[in-house]
């Protein structure tokens, strides 16, 4: 019995050790959630979308292509105004089609397809993480609580139990914004990579 005893004691003095850092990386997720709201904002103003410039310029990539004419072509490609990933790209890949390195442009635009999975990385990590913070919130303090009750110590079980909800609600709150905020970039980012394919396709025309 006294070695399951100090294994459990072991046990509890560990789990709750751990309070005070869940209580820290829940406030530090909260604010990171709600600063990348604020880039999410500025994301969504900057977007612009425009079809008709986007099939224009590639049309003339692909004839420049055609007639080997890798300078014009370039100058088509810097002439794309689309969102920052994609006007990123066309700009990089310009910069390697005036010295005719088709086959790099392949590889820019793998890297930007990783930076595209690298910011979403932040939204997402918070959205699965911050639940399962709360969680560790909420459970840590229910020993201490179940204590206080024993021993007929309301105010005790009362401070543990409001640790425990407003953890939860904390943690829930914002796991919802990461969770959010990585679905609708998600969207934004596919329908970059088919910009970005499509302008991509129109370079490789000839190979």
């Amino acid at each position: 019995m006294d070695a399951t005893s100090a294994l459990f004691g072991i046990l509890y003095t560990f789990s709750a050790s751990l309070l005070y850092p869940v209580i820290i990386i829940l406030l530090l997720l909260v604010v990171l959630s709600l600063s990348l709201i604020g880039e999410f904002m500025s994301e969504y103003a900057k977007r612009n979308r425009d079809v008709n410039n986007l099939e224009l310029c590639c049309m003339e990539v692909r004839e420049n292509v055609k007639e080997g004419s890798f300078t014009t072509a370039a100058e088509s490609l810097r002439n794309i105004k689309q969102n920052f990933m994609v006007t990123g790209f066309a700009n990089s890949a310009a910069d390697h089609l005036e010295k005719n390195m088709i086959p790099a442009i392949e590889w820019i635009s793998q890297e930007y397809e990783v930076r595209m999975a690298k910011r979403l990385e932040q939204t997402r990590i918070i959205a699965t993480i911050a639940p399962m913070l709360g969680l560790m919130g909420t459970l840590i303090p229910l020993g201490p609580a179940l204590i206080g009750l024993s021993q007929g110590d309301i105010v005790q079980l009362a401070n543990n139990l409001m640790i425990a909800f407003a953890t939860t609600v904390i943690g829930l709150f914002a796991g919802s914004i990461g969770y959010v905020l990585t679905q609708v970039r998600k969207r934004w980012y596919w329908q970059d990579m088919i910009d970005i394919d499509y302008i991509l396709d129109t370079i490789e025309v000839q190979e």
